[in-house]
C-alpha cells in the first residue's frame, strides 16, 4: 500500500449536523453570550443555502441542549446550558453500560477524596454539629461497622459535598447518588470485606480528623474508609 497516499475522510455527518455545528460556529465567531439573540430561521436557511426544516432541526437540537430559547417578542436567544440537567436525563444506571457505570463510580471517588481542602477551609460549627447529630443517629442504630450503611453513607457523604460550597459539585453529587446506589446495592462482597489496617474508619473517625486533623490527614482516613470500593475498582482482593 502506498503510504503517502492521502484520502479524505468520508463525510458520516447528516445535513443537520453540519448546520448545528455552522449555528455553533456562528454563535463562537460572533462572539455571542447568554441574553443575545440571535438571527431567525429563515436567515440561517437562507444564508446556508439549506431548507427552514433542516436549520428548524439543528435549532431543536440546541435548544435540547438549553443552549437556545423562544422568548415572546424576542425571538430566541442563547441562555446558560444547564449542564446538570441535561446529565441528569442521561444517568439512569438501568441504561448504562457496564463500563459507564465503573467509570461514574470511580468518579464519585475522585471527588470524594479531592475535597478536603475545601471542607477544612469553609467547615462551621454548625455543619460539624450537622454532621455529629447524623454521626450519632447511626451509632444508636448500632448497624454492623464493617458493612455499609447506603442511607448513612449518603446523609453523612451528603453534607460533605454541602459544606464544599461548591453548587456544582452538589448538584453532580446529586445526580450520581443512583449510580452509587446501583452500584452499592450490587455489590455482594462488601461484607466479607477484611480491612488492610483491621479496622474500618467510619463516619465518628471522619468527622473527627474533620474537626481536629488537616486535608492530608482526612484524605487518608477517607481512602481508607473507601478502601473496599478502591480496591474493588483496581481489582484486589483481601481474604
Amino acid at each position: 500500500m502506498d503510504k503517502s497516499l492521502k484520502l479524505e475522510p468520508l463525510e458520516t455527518l447528516s445535513l443537520a449536523d453540519k448546520v448545528e455545528a455552522r449555528l455553533l460556529q456562528f454563535i463562537k465567531e460572533n462572539k455571542l453570550k447568554a441574553g443575545d439573540s440571535i438571527p431567525k430561521e429563515m436567515d440561517f436557511a437562507e444564508s446556508l443555502g439549506v431548507s427552514r426544516t433542516v436549520v428548524r432541526e439543528a435549532i431543536s437540537r440546541l435548544r435540547t441542549l438549553g443552549i437556545i430559547e423562544s422568548k415572546k417578542h424576542r425571538g430566541m436567544i442563547l441562555t446558560n446550558p444547564d449542564i446538570m440537567h441535561n446529565l441528569e436525563r442521561m444517568l439512569d444506571p438501568t441504561l448504562l453500560a457496564t463500563g459507564t457505570l465503573k467509570n461514574l463510580f470511580e468518579l464519585r471517588m475522585i471527588m470524594e477524596m479531592g475535597m478536603a481542602d475545601f471542607l477544612f477551609e469553609y467547615k462551621t460549627q454548625s455543619d460539624l454539629e450537622e454532621l455529629e447529630e447524623i454521626v450519632q443517629l447511626e451509632e444508636e442504630a448500632a448497624y454492623n461497622q464493617s458493612v455499609f450503611s447506603l442511607d448513612k453513607e449518603i446523609a453523612f457523604h451528603g453534607k460533605l459535598y454541602e459544606m464544599s460550597k461548591n453548587t456544582t459539585l452538589q448538584k453532580f453529587q446529586d445526580l450520581l447518588l443512583p449510580v452509587f446506589e446501583f452500584v452499592h446495592l450490587n455489590d455482594t462482597n462488601l461484607k466479607d470485606y477484611k480491612y488492610s489496617s483491621g479496622e474500618f474508619v467510619n463516619h465518628r473517625m471522619l468527622l473527627d480528623n474533620l474537626k481536629v486533623g488537616t486535608p492530608e490527614t482526612f484524605r487518608v482516613a477517607m481512602r481508607r474508609h473507601l478502601e473496599p470500593h478502591f480496591d474493588r475498582v483496581f481489582n484486589k482482593e483481601k481474604k
